[in-house]
Formats: C-alpha cells, structure tokens, sequence
C-alpha cells in the first residue's frame, strides 16, 4: 500500500474497523468521543466530503495518515501504512444509527482471537486505570461479526477455551462459560486471590505493579477469576488445594454472598480474608483503582502549579 492508496479509504469506515462509532452528525460532519485521549463529550471531527479528521481537544487534524501517526505513536510512514493495510480487510461500508451496540445473542460469527492491539480497546482500559502491558499479557483481541456488522472486544480466556469479552458497549461471554484458573509455573503456591471478573484481576495486577514496581510478586501466588459470582461453586474444588484464600469481591450482596459460600466450605480448616475491605466505599476493585488514577493526576497537577515560578508584577516577586 502507499500514501495514494490509503488516503482513498473512508475515514469513518476506517474509525469503525477499529472500533469507534460516531454519537452524533452535523450535517457532513460525524462527532466521536475522541480515539486519542478519553473524553466524555465528543470532539473528534470528520468531514465526510474532505475525508479530514480534526480533533479539538488536542488542537490537531490531517487524514488517515496523521491519524494512524497518533494512533501508534510514529511518523514512520512505512509502519504506518503497514498497519493500515492490514486493517483494510476489516474496513467496510457502513451506516451509523448514534446509539449503542445492539445487546449481543450467542452468535459470534467470523470469530477471530488475535493479539489485544485496536487503540479503542487500549484507549478503553486505559480509561478504567489499567496498565496496557499487563492487559496486553493477559487478554487477546477477538474480532467477530455480528447482524452483519465487525465488532471488537476485549477476550480474556476461561479454563474450557471460552472467553469472556468486553467493550465499552457490552460484555458477554463467548462460550463455554467457565471460571479462569491462572497457576504459576513451577511450586505449587499455597495462595489463591479470587476475582469476579477480569476487570477487576487486572485492576489488582496494576495496582500491585504501581506501589512496588521493583518487586511486584505478581506470580507469588495463583488466581481464580470467577467471570460471574454464579460460578462460584465451580471455583470450590480447585480452591481446596490452598491453604489461605483472598477474595477480592464486589461490595454488594452478590459479592458477600459468595464469600458466605467460600467460607462455608472451607472456613473451619483455611484461611479467608475478605479484601473487599481495602476498597470499602466502592462498589468494586476497579473504581477502586480509578479513584486512585484520579487522585494521583490531582496531586501532581496540583505539584505542578507549585513549582511554577511565582509571577513578577512591577519588578517585585510575590
């Protein structure tokens, strides 16, 4: 592929095979929250008659080469248009309808499970506070088509080859339906931590990462990600080879309810901590986790204004 060619290709078309969706049109111009940065409110323009994106938060625009420039953090032109190529496949006509994603039935169709690498997906987790690397060795990418249109997910594997997935619309499960067992190599632990979902596994992972960057330990002891607290009674067996368990559940009556069964178990000959404890006052580990994001961005830009030099009025410091 070269310059020509790709800058043929549909901007909005192209914004879709990745996995963004306009919210609202103008006229020839389509508004998406941006694939640059997080938003709330939408203000990533494409004019559809220019093929030309510009973004108002970052005060930049071009076409699909500048875009693919930011997407991936290069202005090498080969490797960018390497990676549009690939993408071209994926790219097709379509209609926006500004709505959410329908729900999703068990029809995943042209299921592909590659590598997780679609900036909406990264941009996603990104957002609810999650390292990307740690995401990158945990999860995969799938890539299905559903009622005719390509769609992308986030897929973290279970222990029957299913797998849970999710995007900023949705989460569902491509079956079958079945807990996640990660056991690290090598001696047996004698800890499990358990999950509800994977959000939250990889929102400990990140926070353990952050406060001891030099010596995580994240493979000191295995994990069970339940994937739904109703499958709490298959997590039973494998629990019982370990002598202390973590639960690290949602601060509601589902969460609490599972521990009960937990505990009821195996609370007379092992060790159960409730770590919901450390996240009281949020609903789960992952708000959890964005609060810290948030509070540690206030901070520092807090420290910033700080050290700024202090303004000279009439020749006197103040």
């Amino acid at each position: 592929m070269n310059i020509e060619t790709a800058k043929q290709i549909n901007l909005a078309d192209y914004l879709h095979s990745l996995g963004y969706s306009p919210v609202k049109q103008q006229g020839i111009n389509l508004w998406y929250k941006s694939p640059l940065r997080v938003e709330t409110e939408a203000s990533f323009k494409v004019n559809t008659e220019r093929n030309q994106w510009y973004d108002f938060g970052l005060g930049k625009g071009g076409g699909i080469i500048e875009l693919a420039a930011h997407l991936y953090a290069t202005d090498h032109v080969p490797y960018l248009l390497e990676r549009i190529a690939e993408q071209t496949p994926h790219v097709h006509p379509v209609s926006f309808s500004f709505g959410k994603q329908d729900s999703f039935g068990p029809s995943f169709q042209q299921l592909e499970i590659v590598p997780l690498s679609s900036p909406a997906l990264l941009a996603y987790l990104q957002g609810r506070g999650i390292d990307l690397e740690l995401a990158k060795r945990e999860c995969s990418e799938a890539r299905f088509t559903h009622n005719g249109k390509r769609y992308f997910a986030i897929a973290f594997p279970n222990g029957s080859g299913g797998f849970e997935v999710r995007n900023p619309y949705f989460k569902g499960c491509i079956a079958p339906k079945e807990i996640s067992h990660i056991r690290q190599s090598g001696k047996a632990r004698n800890t499990c931590y358990v999950f509800e979902g994977f959000m939250d596994y990889l929102s400990f992972l990140t926070l353990r990462q952050e406060s001891c960057p030099n010596y995580p330990e994240l493979d000191g002891q295995d994990y069970i990600v339940l994937n739904s607290v109703s499958n709490v009674n298959k997590a039973l067996y494998p629990l019982g080879n370990y002598e202390r368990i973590h639960c690290f559940f949602d601060n509601d009556h589902a969460g609490m309810e599972a521990l009960r069964q937990i505990r009821k178990e195996y609370g007379r000959d092992r060790y159960i901590r409730d770590a919901s404890q450390i996240y009281s006052g949020c609903k789960d580990l992952n708000e959890y986790l964005q609060k810290q994001v948030e509070r540690k961005r206030q901070v520092q830009s807090a420290k910033g204004v700080r050290s700024q030099s202090p303004e000279k009025k009439n020749g006197f410091r103040l």
